[in-house]
């Protein structure tokens, strides 16, 4: 379950924290700030960490400021886009180093690792993270990076993090998790033997389609100082106005994730009702295999719904999802997820291992009446 930091409840340490210093005619948010590089003293020293804007900005320290405090982390970074931080926390693994990864996940996230496979002779491993027997015969050679999804996307799975975190230190790994579908305030990878923490902030912290930004989190001051350089050398910095902007979604991430999540459960056990609908994929379901992991490890069951359709005869089942996607008025055929609109899209069209089914529809509920979310996917799963 999720913690409370100096007391305070998480989403209100979303609300209140990376602010300035409250004194008198003082802004309440950090501004934009909009430079390239800073004056120097009158000797020519630089003030700390203000030598030129590729390597620090006001906007970015308070974005990470309150990522860190929702990770519980001691550090944070704020990259260009969730493939920048996926891509400083994937160079963490030694070059002829393995990268162990689950079946399902990002498709992205696979591509990025097939690169740095080619790239710096890193061996890429995927097995099932729900098998145990597959994880008990699991060896390495040398250094290794251990990458899951706290939820895993897309056929929403949770994973047991503490179970990985064993098997990671039994092989002397690192175990990076990436938290984009869950967010802090739902489970907190660092608690449950994280060393890395990863986000999309584009989806669920910024929360209103709007921006491309990723963030990372440690508490190891190894990795942090390895990840910093990593930003800095290649430059995946996040502009000013795109930080301000995720710091801004994430203040309402609480109202925002809570009301995505009371629809998600509601909706999901209506969709698995459905004459439609042949499988429906939420921690919240009884007989979900993700329930048990969910209730022991998060705080409620997240906005995030897979579901695949009941076939009909003379129709490819791929036909068939695209024509009920297409059907919809209210919920968006998008390649995203997290804002505040709800959106769906059939996930193989991107790619996918074949353990996904090729008519699975990713669903990310939003914040709408869910009466008329409802309303909607009925009449598009009837049409």
């Amino acid at each position: 379950m999720t913690s409370r930091p100096t007391g305070r409840a998480l989403s209100t340490t979303a609300v209140t924290s990376g602010r300035p210093r409250a004194v008198p005619d003082a802004p309440l948010s950090e501004p934009v700030t909009l430079t390239s590089t800073y004056i120097a003293d009158a000797d020519g020293s630089m003030p700390p960490g203000r030598v030129y804007a590729r390597a620090s900005q006001p906007n970015w320290e308070a974005l990470e400021s309150t990522l860190a405090q929702l990770e519980g982390a001691e550090s944070a970074f704020a990259f260009s886009s969730g493939a920048a931080a996926m891509d400083a926390a994937l160079s963490l693994v030694e070059p002829g180093g393995t990268v162990i990864m689950h079946r399902h996940g990002y498709a992205g996230t696979f591509t990025l690792a097939d690169a740095h496979a080619a790239a710096r002779d890193v061996r890429v491993v995927r097995v099932d993270f729900l098998d145990p027997a597959s994880l008990a015969g699991l060896v390495v050679d040398g250094p290794a990076l251990l990458w899951a999804e706290s939820c895993t996307n897309p056929m929403i799975e949770a994973i047991d993090l503490p179970a990985l975190a064993r098997m990671a230190r039994r092989l002397g790994a690192l175990f990076v998790v990436d938290n984009t579908f869950s967010t802090p305030l739902t489970v907190r990878p660092l608690a449950h033997g994280a060393d890395v923490v990863v986000h999309s902030a584009s989806k669920y912290l910024a929360g209103h389609s709007d921006v491309i930004a990723g963030l990372t989190a440690t508490s190891d001051p190894e990795l942090a100082s390895r990840m910093l350089a990593h930003r800095t050398a290649y430059g995946a910095i996040l502009g000013p106005h795109e930080a301000w902007l995720v710091h801004r979604g994430i203040r309402t991430l609480g109202v925002r994730l809570d009301r995505a999540a009371r629809n998600a459960r509601e909706l999901a056990r209506r969709l698995r009702d459905h004459p439609a609908v042949d499988a429906v994929h939420h921690p919240s379901l009884d007989g979900d295999p993700s329930k048990p992991v969910a209730d022991r490890l998060w705080d409620g069951y997240g906005g995030m719904i897979s579901l695949t359709l009941v076939a009909e005869p003379g129709t490819p089942s791929v036909e068939r999802a695209d024509a009920v996607i297409a059907a919809a008025h209210l919920v968006v055929s998008a390649t995203s997820l997290g804002g505040v609109e709800t959106m769906w899209e059939r996930r193989t069209r991107h790619g996918e291992p074949e353990s996904v089914p090729d008519s699975l529809i990713r669903l990310s509920v939003g914040i709408e009446d869910v009466e008329d979310i409802w309303a909607d996917l009925d009449a598009a799963l009837s049409a």
